[in-house]
């Protein structure tokens, strides 16, 4: 299926959809069971699936060098729900929260802002960068988000958390990958 959405002035950045991190499922998932058959892989994680989404439609979050966000429920519409404003320069990378719950957006303008990963009204901005934010990533349980930065005090360019929420694993100019212990 091919379908055009479309509404942003110019390059999209990062793409999110909601259910991306409960389709995350493999021989071990962040729960630590072991599953036998990939069948049985695939029918835990579409139960995950299923319960997260509930009846709400999957949605999808979009960012852009023209400074703004949209949020799309694409199985409804190939017209955004709404536009989310706010960054001051582009938007380099966008990430829903496991839960769906959640967006957060990284910019060049310094900041992390959040969202609401329903309806995409602006929560709060997370600022004390003194340079681009390249990257987020949510824990597990949706409670805390990292962010990697190109700054005076830590050049990281890449972040994620590990599954169980115990490691960060980062990666930088200085070409070394960092695993952080909790």
């Amino acid at each position: 299926m091919n379908c055009d959405f479309k509404g942003h002035g110019h390059w999209v950045n990062s793409l999110a959809l909601s259910a991306k991190y409960v389709l995350r499922t493999g021989a071990f998932d962040h729960s630590g069971k072991q599953y036998s058959s990939p069948e049985e892989m695939k029918k835990v994680a579409l139960e995950r699936y299923n319960k997260m989404k509930g009846n709400a439609p999957e949605r999808l979050v979009s960012g852009s060098d023209d400074f703004t966000m949209f949020l799309w429920e694409p199985a409804i519409s190939k017209h955004p729900k709404t536009r989310m404003t706010g960054h001051q320069q582009l938007v380099n990378h966008v990430y829903f929260s496991p839960d769906g719950q959640w967006v957060a957006s990284a910019s060049f303008d310094k900041s992390v802002k959040l969202w609401n990963g329903t309806t995409g009204k602006f929560i709060a901005a997370f600022r004390g960068h003194v340079g681009p934010v390249y990257q987020i990533s949510w824990s597990a349980d949706s409670r805390l988000l990292l962010s990697g930065r190109k700054d005076s005090t830590l050049k990281v360019f890449a972040v994620d958390w590990s599954p169980d929420g115990e490691k960060v694993a980062s990666g930088g100019k200085d070409r070394v990958l960092k695993l952080w212990m909790g």
